[in-house]
């Protein structure tokens, strides 16, 4: 059975961290991309970032993530990572990570990616 389970949401005060964890089963995890999206209240989901699940590591983010939060993978561990760093009000959502099968190029469309979590709520008090 093919899952993907975020871990590591919860209440943080405004300019703290958290690491949200996603773990894969049933999938060779290093064939796939990873990505992080989230959604907000009332709004559509979003992109925040995505990592190559083979050796170049490249990643991509989101301009409103750029320099905050880091994206990463242990594919020993079958598990991406999102390390979330000076956090804002506007960063609480629910964070679901998402696979696809390795391509050439990053996808930042929701639409692109095959298996997604159930995903995990991160709320930033001000």
């Amino acid at each position: 059975q093919v899952q993907l389970v975020e871990s590591g949401g919860g209440l943080v005060q405004a300019g703290g961290s958290r690491r949200l964890s996603c773990t894969a089963s049933g999938l060779t995890f290093s064939s796939y991309n990873m990505g992080w999206f989230r959604q907000a209240p009332g709004k559509e989901r979003e992109f925040v970032a995505a990592i190559k699940g083979r050796s170049s590591g490249s990643t991509v983010y989101a301009d409103s993530v750029k320099g905050r939060f880091t994206i990463s993978r242990d594919n020993a561990k079958k598990t991406a990572y999102l390390q979330m760093n000076s956090l804002k009000p506007e960063d609480t959502a629910i964070y679901y990570c998402a696979a696809v099968l390795d391509t050439p190029s990053l996808a930042v469309g929701g639409r692109k990616y095959d298996l997604w979590g159930q995903g995990t709520q991160v709320t930033v008090s001000s």
